[in-house]
Parts: C-alpha cells; sequence; structure tokens
C-alpha cells in the first residue's frame, strides 16, 4: 500500500498541475493551436487541480506521516512541476493526453487507495 500511495502523489501533483497549466491561455494555445482558450472549462480545470493536489497532500500525508509527509510532497509537487514544464516545453501535442493519462490513473489509484483502506 505503501508504494501505491507513493505513486499516487506523483500521479496526483503531475495531474494537477498539468490542469491548472491547461487552465491558462498561453499553455492552451500551446496544446491546442493558436487562438485557443479554455474558455468555460478554465474554472473547471482550475477546480479540479486544486483537488487534485489536495489528493496527493493526503496521499502524502497518509503514506509518510504529519513530519515528513510535508517534505514528500513538496518534492513531489517540485518534480511534477518540472514535469510540468519540459512537458509544455518539447511534448506540447502530447501534452493533453499524458495529462488524461496522468488523472485518470491518479483517480484509480484514488479508488484502489480507500477500497484497500476499508
Amino acid at each position: 500500500m505503501g508504494a501505491l500511495l507513493l505513486a499516487l502523489v506523483f500521479v496526483a501533483s503531475l495531474a494537477g498541475f498539468c490542469a491548472l497549466s491547461l487552465a491558462m491561455d498561453r499553455h492552451s494555445e500551446d496544446v491546442f493551436g493558436r487562438g485557443s482558450t479554455p474558455g468555460p472549462w478554465r474554472r473547471w480545470l482550475q477546480l479540479g487541480g486544486a483537488a487534485l493536489l489536495c489528493v496527493s497532500l493526503g496521499a502524502s500525508l497518509q503514506a509518510a506521516g504529519s513530519g515528513i509527509g510535508w517534505v514528500l510532497w513538496l518534492g513531489a509537487l517540485t518534480v511534477a512541476a518540472l514535469a510540468t514544464v519540459g512537458l509544455l516545453g518539447y511534448a506540447p501535442r502530447r501534452f493533453h493526453w499524458i495529462a488524461s493519462a496522468a488523472a485518470a490513473v491518479a483517480l484509480l489509484g484514488l479508488l484502489a487507495c480507500l477500497l484497500l483502506a476499508a
């Protein structure tokens, strides 16, 4: 269960940062083409990104406790932010597919953690 939680920390952080970056006009244009903005999806992307970062925090605190969990979470945020920047810079056309896959894996991991804890 510990390895599943650690994977969930990173994947949820990555999916959260991807959602937050797609909520910005500039990054949305980089990924979907010129003139493309998130429009009505902006608020949902922001809420989803924030929720995924909260899931990441919860998994981090559950995996490592309240002392080390915060440090683990900040490290995962750093790595996920660097991965998001790298994806936007080097693979912008594949960005939304990777972001969708990360979100799906994060939600499946959360479901698995909840089922294993019960």
